[in-house]
This record gives C-alpha cells, sequence and structure tokens, in this order.
C-alpha cells in the first residue's frame, strides 16, 4: 500500500524539505506512527501527549475532511492522498504579529490551502488584499465570484448603471429581482452572502479623469471589466500613472481577449493598441451580441491572474494577449513588446495627465 501525504511547510523541515511524501497504513492512526519511523519527530507535532490529533492540525483524504469521517480511524486505501493542514501564521517581519487563520476559515477555504501554492501563508496574503473591480457586468461579475470566494479582504466595486433585464443572460452576479437596482448594491449583496467576513465597498458611479485615481490609490491590483474604449484606456493611463497593476479583457460575439498590464514591467494597453477604432467600426456587446459563457471565461481568467499576482505564484499574462474562440474552443498566446515611443509608459511619455477619453476616443477616424 502507498498513501501519498502533502506536507504543510511547518513539517517540511521534517521530511528533509519534501512537500509530498510517500507512506502506509491501514487508517490516519496508522499512517501517523509510520510517518514517526520516516521522519522522528513528526507525531509529537501532530498529536498531543494522548495520541491525540491536536486541535490546530486537519486532515484531509482524498480532499474529506476526517473529522467528518471517521476522525483518525478513517479507512485508506492504496493510492489516497492525504493532506495535513496546520493553523499558520505569517508576516513580514519575525516580531510582527500576524492573526492565525480560524477554524472556520480553514474550512472555507481549505481546498486552495491544500494547493503548495498557497497553503496558510498564502492565504493570509489574499485575506490582506485589496482588489478593485471595474464594472459589475459580464467580466465583473464571474471575476467577483471568484475573488470573495477566495477570500480576497477587500473588494471594490465601481459601476453606476443599473441591472436591466438583458444583463441576466450574461452578468451572473444579478438575479431578476434586481432588475432596477443599482449594480454595485445588487452585486454587494451576493458576494457578502457567499463571503460574510470579506469588506465589499461600493462606487456608483462611472469613473472619470477626475475621480479615478482618487479611488484605485488604496488598492493593490485593478479589474478593468468595462465595456467601451474611454473607460479603457481611463483606466490603462491612470494605472500606468499610478504605478498600480491591472488585469484587462474584452469580449465581443465568440471572441476574447485577455492581458495583465504592471507598469514599468512589461506593455501596457497603449503599447497594444496606440489608437482606439474609429467611432462604428468595432460594435458593441449591444450592437453584435455576446455569447454569455464567453464572458464567464474571461472573467474568470482575470479573477485567476489577480490571484496569481496577489501569490506570487506562476507565469502571469505580461507582455502575453491571450486570445479565445468559443467557437474553436480555442486559446492563442501572442507576444506583446513594449512600445519605447509608447506616449504614456514609453521612455519620454507625452501624456503627463488624465485626458477627456470621451473626445479622444469620438475624434478618431478611419
Amino acid at each position: 500500500m502507498s498513501i501519498k501525504i502533502r506536507v504543510p511547510t511547518p513539517l517540511q523541515v521534517l521530511t528533509k524539505n519534501q512537500s509530498e511524501i510517500e507512506s502506509a497504513g491501514e487508517d490516519i492512526k496508522g499512517l501517523i506512527d509510520n510517518l514517526e519511523t520516516q521522519y522522528p519527530g513528526i507525531k509529537q507535532r501532530l498529536c498531543d501527549e494522548s495520541g491525540k490529533i491536536r486541535r490546530f492540525i486537519n486532515f484531509f483524504v482524498n480532499e474529506q475532511d476526517i473529522r467528518f469521517l471517521q476522525g483518525d480511524r478513517t479507512k485508506l486505501n492504496d493510492g489516497d492522498i492525504v493532506s495535513i493542514i496546520p493553523a499558520i501564521a505569517g508576516g513580514e517581519h519575525q516580531n510582527k504579529r500576524v492573526k492565525e487563520l480560524t477554524d472556520s476559515q480553514i474550512e472555507r477555504y481549505s481546498r486552495q490551502i491544500i494547493l503548495p501554492e498557497v497553503g496558510g501563508a498564502g492565504q493570509l496574503k489574499l485575506l490582506s488584499a485589496k482588489v478593485l473591480i471595474i464594472g459589475c457586468g459580464g467580466l465583473g461579475s464571474p471575476c467577483a465570484y471568484y475573488l470573495a470566494s477566495a477570500g480576497i479582504g477587500k473588494i471594490g466595486l465601481v459601476d453606476g448603471d443599473k441591472v436591466e433585464l438583458n444583463n441576466l443572460q450574461r452578468q451572473i452576479i444579478h438575479f431578476t429581482k434586481d432588475v432596477g437596482k443599482l449594480k454595485v448594491e445588487s452585486a454587494k449583496e451576493k458576494l457578502k452572502a457567499i463571503n460574510p467576513d470579506i469588506d465589499v465597498v461600493t462606487y456608483p458611479l462611472r469613473v472619470n479623469s477626475q475621480n479615478i485615481l482618487d479611488i484605485i490609490k488604496d488598492y493593490d491590483i485593478v479589474v478593468d471589466g468595462s465595456d467601451n474604449f474611454p473607460t479603457r484606456y481611463l483606466v490603462n493611463d491612470a494605472c500606468i500613472m499610478a504605478k498600480k497593476p491591472f488585469s484587462h479583457a474584452g469580449i465581443l460575439r465568440f471572441e476574447g481577449q485577455a492581458i495583465t498590464i504592471i507598469p514599468n514591467e512589461g506593455p501596457c494597453y497603449r503599447c497594444l493598441f496606440p489608437d482606439p477604432p474609429p467611432p462604428g467600426m468595432v460594435p458593441s456587446c449591444s450592437q453584435a451580441g455576446i455569447l454569455g459563457g464567453v464572458a464567464g471565461i474571461l472573467g474568470e481568467i482575470q479573477a485567476t491572474e489577480v490571484l496569481k499576482f496577489i501569490l506570487g505564484k506562476g507565469e502571469l499574462l505580461l507582455g502575453k494577449l491571450l486570445v479565445f474562440n468559443a467557437l474553436k474552443m480555442d486559446f492563442r498566446k501572442l507576444n506583446i513588446q513594449r512600445n519605447p515611443g509608447c506616449p504614456i509608459c514609453g521612455n519620454k511619455p507625452t501624456i503627463t495627465e488624465l485626458i477627456d477619453y470621451e473626445l479622444f476616443c469620438s475624434a478618431r477616424k478611419e
């Protein structure tokens, strides 16, 4: 019999820095005894003097919490995966105390805590993170759901519109009863229902050159879920000026695009699209249509990029444009270069203050 054990960071000092090991045992109790033989001292970390599993240690068998099975008498089979999840505290300074995860938080976030790339330290990062979502529509809806579910501590919602019946086909955060309600209030209600512990701040307005810098200054990363070119260029320029990373996505019909932009580390939206298309050349979703699932996929990609950024794990879509075609079920990644002559992030920027973006976009001609 072979059982795979996922070892949390605090115990890896006893397992020779291995995050995954193998052992055997008819049940959890037997497994712990065998682990003690292989890695002396580990049982003392896992069990108290009476041999019971310590109250700040949880065991999961194939992602099932043994507290809701047969405890340490939970039977094991060949090929099972056992995850050991302790309460973990972390901080930027060894003398700075950081609140440990509660039992409720460990249970709520257990499926991502068991990921070696997340763990308890990563979960604490998410709980202290602040994310601003601009637009509570087709992109912002699924993005907000997943960020709230993941435990982002503070989520800001920006949208000045009210819920309309035609929104419900893709803007999944709004329900039929919400028609006529402010989108930010409708969205806040759902996010708090998913995760009452998070802080949700609403901004029932449309961002413009006068207010955006003040709004984004308190957030770690911005999600651009807007549906118009003036807002997209405004968000780009404001984030570059404020040195705020942001995730951008766009959707139309059966297609979507996504890119993550970090000032001074890669290209920006203007490097990709120096100028907006002339008015009328690119139809809006209300004119050309959108498959709801496409909005969901791109919004979830944005949420994933945000989580990876906060955790500092994986490869971001930095300098990469992800292009999705639903009809072909095809994903492509295109390399995007930073433009040294870019007017906002180039070597000699010519845009030093925010402009009238409605005028900028409407003035473009073929």
